[in-house]
């Protein structure tokens, strides 16, 4: 970690300098001696003492699913960065780079625990069997998420920053006080199906809201099982990391008084292996933990977002030698002998899945002009009935002059 830097501004519309950006990144750019890793940029396994038992029966096959899922994550992704650009959704917000933080994390979840996403958890929401297509309705406007947060054990994008922070710690104080944590196999309110945990995602630049420091607080005064899982990717929009904190992320969670671990956020297997460890602490009863995933957002934040206005090509380059994706295709071919037939067979799988989400975008249907009283309030209050129904009068009317 770099230390920070003053960094003032004459115009508040400048740029940072190439020599701050340049000193940021040196400082940043392998995550320390801290860092958890298991599968090198190079694609080469190496062991880790505390962690290492977490992925000890990751073999062949599992390693091929993990290929499989950050390809098809990242090939939704770029579908739609794509379709946003053409005009067929509002925004979409970018996880490339991303994946093997999320897919990581996202296996290491059981169907009982509970997970709460910011906005850019697309590969999270595949892991839990959430369709692809059921992402378009909030980028496209037509809805607030369309899958059963409950049965899919997946909450709801969250847009306001940090805000899912609240949500979670106190839906896992919720597991704690009904008894869910901590309990011996086959005791328990659901005797013989285990414990449960709580996950939460957020990004670098949720950490310095509000929301996030209140969910610690609480979370640490009550035991709360929930994992609070960062994905550092180094840049809130425009402001760098070193101007968020003096310290690495991972180490607040001293000032709270639970762990932190920070773990490449480009390996997909020290992902799995270090939120498999936390949700089990969790489960146990031993409180929160918090997991840095040391990572990079090698897109806009948005697309609504220009990154070449503040950081350089430089930077992103680097961070191009330690793609996700590439370091688990390098081991499958090199430590297990995978042929090429199996990366086409993928290749294959993901156009066909890119092809399938484009059309059902193309052909959603847009909403009816009265959902803008049906999805606000469960229960209409009488002012708001009244408003309905004179624009619905409205509606008939403009319908009739038109027919005519």
């Amino acid at each position: 970690m770099s230390r920070p830097q003053s960094w003032v501004p004459t115009d508040p519309r400048s740029a940072p300098t190439r020599e701050h950006v340049l000193s940021g990144l040196k400082g940043t750019d392998e995550g320390g001696p801290e860092l958890v890793q298991l599968l090198t940029p190079e694609g080469q396994r190496v062991s880790d003492e505390r962690f290492g038992s977490w992925a000890a029966d990751v073999g062949r096959a599992e390693l091929e699913g993990y290929y499989r899922d950050m390809v098809l994550v990242r090939r939704i992704d770029r579908e739609g960065n794509a379709l946003q650009r053409q005009g067929q959704l509002g925004i979409w917000v970018p996880l490339l780079g991303q994946e093997a933080a999320q897919i990581g994390a996202g296996r290491a979840a059981t169907p009982r625990d509970m997970i709460f996403p910011s906005y850019r958890e697309h590969g999270v929401a595949w892991c839990r069997g959430i369709d692809p297509t059921d992402l378009l309705g909030i980028f496209r406007g037509t809805d607030q998420g369309s899958w059963d947060p409950i049965a899919a054990r997946f909450h709801l994008y969250t847009i306001v920053i940090g805000n899912q922070c609240l949500n979670a710690t106190g839906y896992a104080m919720g597991q704690k006080f009904e008894g869910r944590v901590g309990n011996p196999v086959g005791e328990g309110p659901d005797a013989g199906s285990g414990n449960e945990a709580t996950m939460c995602f957020f990004g670098d630049g949720a950490t310095s809201q509000g929301d996030v420091h209140e969910g610690f607080v609480w979370a640490a005064a009550y035991d709360a099982p929930v994992v609070f899982y960062c994905q550092n990717n180094q840049w809130a929009i425009s402001v760098p990391l070193e101007r968020q904190t003096r310290v690495p992320l991972f180490q607040r969670a001293r000032g709270y008084g639970f762990p932190g671990v920070r773990v490449d956020g480009n390996d997909v297997l020290a992902c799995l292996a270090v939120t498999r460890w936390a949700l089990e602490e969790c489960r146990s009863g031993n409180g929160p933990v918090l997991i840095e995933a040391f990572t990079y957002r090698m897109d806009a934040h948005t697309t609504s977002d220009d990154p070449s206005r503040y950081r350089l090509a430089d930077e992103l380059e680097l961070w191009k030698l330690k793609d996700p994706i590439e370091r688990v295709r390098v081991n499958l071919v090199r430590e297990h002998g995978v042929e090429q037939g199996f990366f086409d067979e993928v290749q294959a799988e993901s156009d066909e899945l890119a092809a399938r989400f484009r059309a059902f975008c193309l052909d959603m249907p847009d909403p009816p002009p009265e959902r803008i009283f049906s999805e606000v309030y469960a229960e209409l209050s009488p002012r708001l009935e009244e408003e309905r129904a004179g624009y619905l009068e409205y509606l008939a009317s403009f319908e009739e002059e038109v027919a005519r």
